[in-house]
């Protein structure tokens, strides 16, 4: 947020952070909510969606709006991108997963690694990556509804691609980097960022994750993309809820967001 600030200022908006558990009174006068660092919402999701639309009962321009939010926060929302001709990665989905969907999804796959996801979750946490030759113990559950996708080399090698579109206008790209020990590239595992200007290629498949969303472009959209072996991109996640949009990187940021929001109002 402080990254925004000064764009914000410059066009007469004042920035202020509300925590999203406060009580309605303390939104005051506030006439756009931005959503943004709300990191436990994935755990609280129905309490979190409760406010959004408590908000916006309010009249209050919440971004992205509630109905977004809802579609967003279960990674299911792939499976209708890819009814929708966007490129996703193969996934199975599942109720839950034992040491047996572990293999299965291997053999589906025909690949020696897998990678298990939390249907509802952020930041890659509670998220494992098994091989043939190191299997969950007997034991193990994901103990909730989970996706298994094929381990991807590419992100390793290559990187995941970030493209950021605000009111569905390309703005910037990142190219995300696992660290040394990590096959995950959030920071929290030692993943860092450096500028990408993505290939005109590259920006049409992004571009066409956008034009499969069921609903008019959002404020702001993240997708983030991941090569696949055939070499075309497939979308990883389109984060709408409340992403890192990567400032550092979209100089002109603060200003697109100002110039969307001021639109809104």
């Amino acid at each position: 947020m402080r990254a925004l600030r000064p764009a914000f200022e410059a066009a007469g908006l004042e920035l202020v952070e509300v925590d999203w558990r406060a009580s309605l009174e303390a939104f005051g006068d506030i006439a756009l909510v931005l959503l943004g660092t709300a990191w436990d919402y994935q755990d609280h999701l129905e309490e979190f969606l409760d406010r959004l639309h408590a908000l916006a009962a309010k009249g209050i321009a919440v971004c992205n709006p509630p109905e977004v939010v809802r579609w967003n926060a279960d990674k299911r929302y792939l499976r209708e991108l890819a009814k929708r001709e966007a490129t996703t990665v193969p996934t199975l989905w599942l109720d839950d997963a034992a040491p047996a969907d572990v293999r299965a999804a291997m053999d589906e796959f025909a690949t020696d690694r897998v990678v298990v996801k939390r249907q509802v979750g952020a930041g890659g946490l509670g998220q494992h990556s098994f091989t043939r030759d190191a299997l969950p113990d007997a034991d193990w559950t994901m103990g909730r509804p989970c996706m298994i996708q094929p381990f991807l080399p590419s992100v390793v090698e290559e990187g995941e691609y970030t493209f950021v579109f605000i009111d569905g206008a390309f703005s910037h790209g990142v190219l995300k980097c696992a660290g040394a020990d990590d096959y995950r590239i959030q920071s929290l595992y030692g993943g860092y960022e450096r500028e990408y200007a993505p290939t005109p290629e590259d920006l049409a498949t992004a571009a066409a994750v956008m034009a499969a969303l069921p609903f008019d472009a959002p404020l702001y959209s993240r997708i983030d993309m991941v090569r696949l072996p055939s070499g075309e991109l497939a979308v990883m996640e389109a984060e709408l809820i409340e992403p890192y949009l990567y400032p550092e990187q979209g100089p002109d940021l603060g200003q697109r967001l100002a110039v969307s929001i001021v639109a809104r109002l």
